[in-house]
């Protein structure tokens, strides 16, 4: 669980990819430089922590890669104290870039052994989610509502109508759409009934998945 200057180096030439690849939000590039990655990957992976690639994490998942990370963050346009839904925290990293940014992060998972491995993972760094369900994504989190950002870390067929539902007026979803290649849209509440719907380039996600597992 160490977390030395070395690493710090290598978050730092991280941070100059990403900017080249074109992230502006200097709160998420500072998130970036923040969030020991390499603590959050299998001891196999440890070494390519700070290369912009997603790895293989348990339950046939992945960690996302920092660009996509960072490009999805730049999206919600987070601010101090907003109330974000994570829909998968995965090995918990993106729930700990959010958090660096000062949001109050409710975060769900579907696979078993990953919920139980990232709950008592995340507080041992010292990043306390609100609440860190075991769950189904596609349902939100309705007792927690309206949010004032929703972001979904695997690729979804459609947009589930409940993620929509639970928005803020003026809140925003970020999801990728698609099966094998997904678009990552951006929804924005403009009103109780109407949306914006921004269209923001291909990416490559493990597909959402109904259900617990």
């Amino acid at each position: 669980m160490k977390d030395t200057h070395k690493h710090q180096g290598l978050r730092n030439q991280l941070v100059n990819i990403i900017v080249k690849k074109g992230i502006k939000d200097k709160n998420v590039l500072k998130a970036i430089s923040a969030v020991p990655r390499h603590l959050f990957m299998d001891s196999g992976f440890v070494d390519f922590a700070y290369q912009d690639k997603a790895f293989p994490i348990a339950a046939d998942q992945t960690i996302s890669q920092p660009y996509t990370v960072a490009f999805q963050t730049e999206l919600l346009e987070v601010k101090p104290n907003d109330s974000i839904l994570e829909i998968g925290t995965g090995s918990g990293y993106q729930t700990a870039v959010l958090l660096e940014m000062g949001a109050k992060v409710y975060t769900i998972e579907r696979q078993k052994e990953l919920f139980k491995k990232t709950k008592l993972f995340l507080p041992k760094l010292n990043y306390k989610p609100k609440k860190i369900i075991f769950g189904d994504g596609y349902k939100g989190l309705p007792e927690n509502a309206p949010f004032n950002g929703i972001i979904v870390t695997a690729g979804a067929p459609f947009v589930p109508k409940p993620l929509l539902a639970q928005l803020k007026v003026g809140g925003r979803l970020v999801i990728p759409i698609g099966d094998e290649l997904q678009t990552m849209t951006l929804f924005v509440r403009t009103s109780e009934k109407d949306f914006e719907k921004h269209e923001l380039g291909d990416f490559k996600f493990v597909p959402m998945l109904k259900e617990r597992n």
